[in-house]
Order: structure tokens, then sequence, then C-alpha cells
């Protein structure tokens, strides 16, 4: 008897098909992930946004109210007074730009639980946050790392640039500094757009492959050739849609802002009134801004991990690997390796590809030697030709073929005609011949 094999129910659907995705589909399932765990991921990201406003709206106003407090001891327009003004605008810029840069590390803390929790919802997987946190923690190092050299590495560039553009406009003229800050500025936009989809892909790498910083870079910068218009295209329309919703919900709120302040103040005297009206609505206008930005940077992070996992299909056919996982899951197999995790035999189990696809040509052959004659042996002996046959005797031609005799033609019984009976119109009846 042959075995039967056992009953599984179909895999559970993931927040994408597990095949190669078309850009529609990348642009659409970016909202995916914010439905499939709306507690973990826009929770946690509206807490963090908010953590990371409070510090640098309380860090940056605490220093600036300390340092610039001084001036109210001092006489103005004496050299005290300026020089406490000039220390007191450094430390406050100093202060908002560490603060900023904190603010930008809470983010990618965000991007690394959205990494986390997208590359589970693909497999039909709901974690809570403890979970997550755990999964991408040895990693978030990393992650951070590359962060902080990505802003200094942009910071200097920024310095760079603008202190050659002063240096051209003291030497040379300011109207030439002027049109060369214009051009810098236009020819950045392509740049920064360039460098950001190259890079779009490294920290999922960091996250789900484990990888180096060098590595993770290089790896980005190789699986997002031939998507690379995809991405692109992703990326700025979310943007897009983000900045233009930003918009529309920030410009009511500054009229109603102002709305209120003329009726509570109309004469331009401030009270109490006015106060609280323009309070209620600037905070009112931050809450929903964070909230805008918490949605925006959860839909945008979906969107880069989308692009990688798409990018790994289409190069290495992790598709493959995702459903042999998921039908080994649902099977009851709890002894599974990690799907995301390069193999050790190459990125992916995917076949390799055939000689002149990427692959250097195999090596010419040598050719075989000759072979030496059998010793001892005699060669055949010459065959006498066969005799000639004689020609075959002629044929006698075929008769023709007898034709059969005409059949005789049937007699017709005239007892079976009748003559038409009288008045239905029919005149000189005739038998039929």
């Amino acid at each position: 008897m042959s075995a039967q094999h056992a009953w599984t129910p179909a895999p559970r659907p993931g927040i994408i098909p597990l095949h190669p995705l078309g850009f529609g589909t990348i642009l659409g399932r970016s909202f995916a992930a914010l439905r499939h765990n709306p507690a973990v991921l826009f929770g946690f990201a509206l807490g963090v946004q908010a953590i990371a406003f409070i510090i640098l709206l309380v860090g940056v106003g605490g220093i600036g109210w300390l340092t610039f407090s001084r001036l109210d001891t001092l006489r103005e327009g004496t050299e005290e007074f300026d020089a406490v003004l000039a220390g007191s605008a450094l430390i406050t810029g100093l202060a908002a730009f560490v603060l900023g840069l904190l603010a930008t590390a809470l983010q990618v803390i965000v991007q690394a639980v959205v990494v986390g929790e997208v590359s589970h919802a693909v497999v039909a997987e709901k974690l809570r946050l403890a979970t997550l946190w755990r999964h991408v923690r040895p990693s978030l190092g990393r992650l951070l790392a590359y962060a902080a050299l990505l802003l200094v590495a942009i910071a200097v560039l920024v310095g760079i640039v603008t202190a050659a553009i002063i240096a051209i406009g003291v030497a040379v003229h300011p109207a030439v500094a002027i049109a060369l800050t214009v051009l810098v500025i236009l020819g950045a936009i392509p740049l920064t757009l360039w460098l950001n989809t190259k890079l779009l892909l490294v920290p999922s790498i960091l996250i789900l492959e484990r990888a180096t910083i060098r590595a993770a870079v290089a790896r980005s910068w190789v699986l997002v050739r031939g998507r690379f218009w995809a991405a692109l295209g992703v990326i700025v329309i979310i943007s897009l849609l983000f900045g233009t919703i930003s918009q529309f919900v920030s410009l009511p709120l500054s009229f109603l802002s102002s709305g209120l302040t003329t009726i509570f103040a109309p004469t331009g005297e401030p009270n109490t009134g006015a106060v609280i009206a323009i309070v209620v609505t600037v905070v009112l206008t931050y809450v929903i801004t964070l909230a805008i930005q918490a949605v925006g940077l959860v839909v945008q992070s979906t969107a880069s991990v989308l692009i990688y996992i798409d990018c790994r299909m289409r190069r290495e056919g992790l598709d493959i690997e995702l459903l042999r996982y998921v039908e080994r899951r649902d099977a009851g197999d709890d002894s599974l390796p990690d799907p995301w995790r390069p193999r050790a035999g190459g990125p992916s189990s995917a076949p390799a590809a055939p000689p002149g696809w990427g692959q250097p040509p195999y090596p010419a052959q040598p050719p075989y030697p000759t072979q030496a004659p059998y010793g001892g042996q005699q060669p055949y002996p010459a065959q006498p030709p066969y005799p000639p046959q004689p020609p075959y005797p002629a044929q006698p031609p075929y008769a023709a073929p007898q034709q059969p005799p005409p059949a005789p033609p049937v007699a017709r019984d005239a007892r079976t005609w009748a003559p038409p009976t009288a008045g239905d119109g029919e005149s000189d009846p005739q038998p039929p011949s």
C-alpha cells in the first residue's frame, strides 16, 4: 500500500503575495502593515515621535531661555552684550543640532521595529512589541551607527560646499556666490534622490540579514539595480502624498488660529482668551502633525522593506524560500531556519543561472589524444563487387475494367395514380408520365 500524505490546511495569506511584486502592488501594500498590526506600529511610532518632539522642544527652549536670559542683565550695544548674544546663539544652535540627532535616532528605532514587523507580516505572523524588540535589538547598534555616519557625511559635505561658496563670494563677487548656490541646490536634488534610492535597502539588510555596515551598503547597491526607477517612484509618491496631507491639515488650523486671535483679541492687545486659543490651536496642530508623521514614517519604512523583498525575489528566488518556510511551518515543523538569512552556499537557494548570464564561461578542454592502432591486426580483405542483375521482364498492360450493364427502368403502376376530383381547381388532368 502506498503511504497517504497528511492533509495540511492552505497557507495563511500574508500582507503581500509571495511572488515578485509590481509597482502598484508595492505602493498599495505599503499601508497593509499598518492595518495588520496597528496597535504596535502606529502606537509605537506615535509615542516615539511625541517623545522626540518633547525632547527637542523642551531641550532647545530650556537651553535658549537659560542662555538668552543673561542678556537682561546687560546693556545693549556693549561688547559684553554682543559676546553673550553670540555665545547664546552658538550654544542654542549646538543644542538643537545634538537634540535633532537624538530625534533622528529615535526615528531609526521606529524604522527597525517596522522592518521586523513587516518581515513577519509577509509570512502571516503577528508578534507583540516585546517580541519584535528582541528580534531587532541585536542589529540596532549597527543601524544607529549607519544613521550617524550618514548624518556626519551629509554635515561635512554641506559644510565644505558652504565654505567654498562663501570663499568664492568673498574672493570674486557675491552675485557669483548666489548663482553658484542656486546651481548647487538644483544639482543636490537629483543627487540626493539617487543616493537615497541606492541606499534604501540598507536598514532592511542590517536588520534581517545581520550584515555589517559595509556589506549592507554594497549589497543594497547591487540589489536595487534593475528596480531603481520603481523604488524611486514609490518613495517619491509616498513623500509627496504625506507632505500634501500635512499642508492640507496645517493650513486650515493656521486660519483657525488667526480667526480665534481676531475674535478674542480684536484690538490686538493680548489677553487670557487669545493666549488660550492660540495655545490650543498650536497644540492641536502639532498633535495632528505628529500623527501624520507617524503614519508616514511607518508607510515609508514598509515600502522600503517591500522593495527589498521584491528585489530579492527577482534576483535570488526568495519567494520560493518563503513559500517553503510557510508550508513547513503550517505543517507543524518547529525546526525552521530563518528564511531571511542568506545560505552558506550563496545569497539564496535559487538555482544558478546558465553560462552567459553573469557567470564566467567554462574553461577550454584540451583535445583528446590520438589513439594508436591496435597491434597485430590485419586489415579487412577487399570484398568483390556484386554481379550485375538482369533487368526485370516487361509486364503486360493492365486490362481495362469492365463497366456493369445499366439497370433496366422501373415500370410504374398506373393504378397507383388517380385523377383529381372535380372542384379542386384543376383542369385537363393528365396522368403522370
